[in-house]
């Protein structure tokens, strides 16, 4: 939807919007996958994600879950499946169950995002340990955080 008229986490307390990382105080990562129906650290989840001209509209899509934030939200960062190898800030992270059709995802390390569980669609899966780190020790030294 690209007004998100309906879809969790488009609008109101609850919607997904990006913050500013270096902004958001203490961030401490780490790897907490569970499957019971909240978004947690390495998982895959999926909200509605602004666009980044941040004119209101936005889409679906994976969201890789980095960091648990005191007040309840999540911090996370996009999934991509368009071919994004030749962009900065984007790392690839290959193939996995989020994707229905078995292609391959970047994940973007330059715009961070805030989710509310009320504001998530679903879980999509958890993802390895190792390609979190990846992505975690990329943020960690983009951002400062532990």
């Amino acid at each position: 939807m690209r007004d998100g008229s309906g879809s969790p986490g488009s609008s109101g307390p609850t919607a997904t919007c990006e913050v500013e990382p270096g902004a958001v105080g203490t961030v401490r990562t780490s790897y907490a996958p569970d499957p019971d129906g909240d978004p947690d650290p390495g998982e895959i989840v999926w909200t509605w994600v602004p666009y980044e001209e941040d004119d209101g509209r936005g889409k679906d899509r994976p969201v890789l879950i980095v960091a648990r934030e005191s007040h309840g939200t999540v911090l996370g960062v996009q999934l991509s499946s368009q071919e994004r190898a030749a962009r900065h800030g984007w790392l690839p992270l290959g193939s996995g169950p989020w994707d229905a059709s078995g292609r391959d995802s970047w994940v973007s390390t330059e715009r961070v995002l805030r989710v509310h569980p009320e504001g998530m669609r679903r879980e999509a899966c958890a993802l390895d340990r190792a390609r979190f780190q990846r992505v975690v020790h990329r943020l960690q030294q983009l951002y400062g955080w532990r």
